[in-house]
């Protein structure tokens, strides 16, 4: 699951457009193409990507989509990250 949230989370696009939607709390794709240099094509194929790996969430309302962070999901995702990353200590000596 790490592996599935570490490559949603592995381009800058996502990033921006996670960004957005942590701070808008929720948006429609329209509204994120208008904040980002790209193509309405590239928009939703990155939110296709964040919304296969769980991170975020969709409901159709017409014709447009409204998308959310999945809180339960970015809550698991944040827990494992952290888990990783506290697993780290440092060399006593000089390691490489």
């Amino acid at each position: 699951m790490l592996a599935k949230y570490a490559k949603a989370l592995g381009h800058p696009a996502r990033i921006a457009i996670l960004r957005i939607l942590l701070e808008r709390r929720a948006c429609i794709c329209g509204d994120i193409v208008e904040e980002l240099p790209l193509s309405q094509s590239t928009v939703s194929q990155h939110l296709k990507e964040l919304k296969e790996a769980g991170l975020i969430k969709g409901d159709i309302d017409g014709k447009k989509v409204c998308y959310c962070i999945d809180e339960q999901v970015w809550k698991e995702a944040q827990q494992m990250l952290q888990v990783l990353f506290a697993n780290y200590s440092p060399c006593d000596t000089n390691c490489c």
